[in-house]
């Protein structure tokens, strides 16, 4: 039998070698998770303990995939080191310990799993209520004190109670799912879920906070902890509970003011609490909430199960297979530029459509429309190629900061939006009567509807990316019916006015004495003598009080502000 020359042994050997992905699988995963990857004929999958960061510094080079949890901080040296890197996979939800920045810089993909413990921390819910509600701790410890003390250990029941779910996200949607199942009566207050999630889940839709706080007899938040929920619960909020409340904190330290719960719990003025979450972890020893009967502490174990375990090891684990086998990125937490060369290219508009979004949720929202039900996007034929990337910007601009226990990005966006209920839609203008749209080579409009109201927002792209800031990418060009011409900087006021005489100078003398440095501002009417809107760019924040000084001043009718200083 002849050989094959050795030459060409050689490349083959290389070739299958280049075809083959090699996987770094550590920090305990769970056995059913690996297997996933060990079952696949083109992976070699390595596991070991936990590494050393020197000698996983340098193995690291040789791997195209790496999956772990939080024991290893994946650094961004170490991200540089992994020259064929493709995709890190987490099991489980937080990424502190990855340099996710770097990580995207460099096109690797970073997938978490968010969803495997949804299960675990739902029924976690119901096992501390209802231990508070029929006295469990007492029983137990008085038993194994060798008392009899069943006289005293009169509970009540779940059935007949109002729940108040704060956020209907994954997590308090299954809550709300068993809650039905116990009798109870449950209604929600999440101003980013569509009212086809309420109605599927059976809950009760409220529109403020303060009509759940009246209403219910637990309360449970179920939302990120984000600049607009730290605190959320606080002194005001708690004193609107009835003396019979419980309030229960598993989602995140914050949400729920730590001190003023243990004010209202001393002052009789709820029945119990229940946390899982705390702002400082490990919770002080001398932590008042720990002196208290009446609350039911547990040290954030929401996800620790054995199930939720394996789920987020078989999660994290499938998706790094279909990340490698077929370019399955969908379940990434960034953006993964090196696997997309359209990224770039398409970084104007982009922009442009998030920012566009962006504007019409803050004017919607300033209407008192708070739900959003559908976005649609239209754009000139050049961007057509683009349009599920463009879509999925625009749902960037409506529901960023929003989303429970997941970073949203272009490569989610479009999956979560659709999942609360928000439909999408991209249209290709091609209509020679529409000037703003074909008269651009890369124009592009954003509109949102939700209930009886729409707004749209419109713009121009250009072929460049700009600076690093995004300016000179791309101007918004349209607000509602005004035409306007304006880059939005750090912040954008929009301003509507009747069109007299000296409104500019005022809303520009007052800006100047708040501080604020404007970039432009650019004022539209309809007709003269009649409605205007102004459109403000501004370097930095706009506080409330400044927003509430425009107000006051003559002619001004309404305030909008929009901050991308997070973006």
């Amino acid at each position: 039998m002849s050989s094959l020359p050795v030459s060409v042994g050689s490349a083959l050997s290389q070739l299958d070698y280049i075809m083959r992905y090699r996987v770094l699988v550590t920090d305990e995963i769970d056995p059913e998770g690996v297997a996933l990857l060990a079952g696949e004929p083109d992976f070699d999958v390595d596991e070991l303990p936990t590494l050393p960061p020197d000698e996983l510094m340098a193995r690291i080079p040789a791997y195209d995939a790496f999956v772990g949890r939080s024991a290893t901080r994946v650094s961004a040296d170490l991200l540089r080191a992994a020259t064929r890197l493709k995709v890190v996979g987490r099991a489980g939800v937080g990424v502190d310990n990855i340099a996710l920045d770097a990580a995207t810089k460099l096109g690797i993909a970073i997938i978490n799993a968010p969803a495997g413990n949804t299960v675990a921390v739902a029924e976690l819910f119901f096992g501390v209520v209802i231990s508070l509600l029929r006295h469990l701790p007492r029983a137990y410890d008085s038993m194994h004190a060798a008392r009899w003390e069943r006289s005293s250990l009169l509970g009540s029941e779940l059935r007949g109670r109002t729940l108040g779910i704060v956020g209907l996200g994954r997590i308090g949607g299954e809550v709300a799912v068993r809650a039905n199942s116990f009798g109870m009566s449950v209604v929600a207050y999440d101003p980013y879920v569509a009212e086809s999630r309420f109605q599927s889940l059976r809950v009760h839709r409220l529109e403020t906070l303060d009509q759940l706080l009246d209403e219910s007899e637990i309360v449970t938040v179920h939302t990120p902890l984000t600049d607009e929920t730290r605190g959320m619960i606080g002194r005001r909020e708690l004193g609107r509970l009835s003396p019979a409340s419980i309030v229960v904190n598993m989602a995140r330290g914050g949400i729920v003011d730590e001190d003023a719960l243990a004010e209202a719990l001393t002052a009789g003025k709820l029945a119990g609490a229940a946390v899982d979450a705390f702002v400082k972890e490990p919770l002080n020893a001398d932590h008042p909430l720990r002196k208290m009967p009446n609350v039911f502490l547990t040290p954030h174990i929401g996800a620790s199960t054995a199930e939720a375990q394996r789920n987020v090891a078989v999660d994290a684990c499938a998706a790094v297979r279909d990340a490698l086998l077929s370019g399955e990125y969908s379940r990434s937490i960034n953006v993964p530029e090196g696997e997309h060369g359209k990224w770039e290219e398409l970084r104007p508009a982009r922009m442009l459509a998030r920012r566009a979004a962006a504007i019409g949720r803050a004017i919607l929202a300033s209407q008192g429309t708070s739900v959003v039900g559908r976005i649609d996007v239209r754009g000139s034929h050049t961007l057509a190629p683009g349009r599920d990337t463009l879509v999925a910007s625009a749902a960037l601009g409506v529901l960023d900061t929003v989303l429970e226990q997941e970073r949203l990005n272009l490569i989610n966006a479009r999956i979560l939006a659709e999942a609360r209920g928000i439909e999408l839609s991209f249209t290709e203008a091609l209509d020679p009567g529409e000037p703003e749209i074909v008269g651009a080579a890369r124009a592009l409009e954003v509109r949102l509807t939700g209930g009886m109201n729409d707004i749209t927002v419109g713009g121009i792209a250009y072929g460049h990316g700009g600076d690093e800031n995004g300016e000179g990418a791309f101007r918004i060009t349209r607000i509602g019916a005004f035409r306007v011409d304006v880059y939005p900087r750090d912040t954008l006021l929009i301003l509507t006015n009747h069109d007299v005489p000296g409104v500019i100078g005022r809303v520009g003398t007052l800006l100047g004495e708040a501080g604020v440095n404007i970039a432009e501002y650019h004022q539209a009417r309809l007709a003269q003598g009649g409605e205007a809107l102004a459109a403000v760019s501004v370097d930095g924040g706009v506080g409330e009080d400044v927003k509430r000084r425009l107000l006051e001043l003559p002619d001004v009718r309404s305030v909008t502000v929009v901050s991308f200083r997070k973006e």
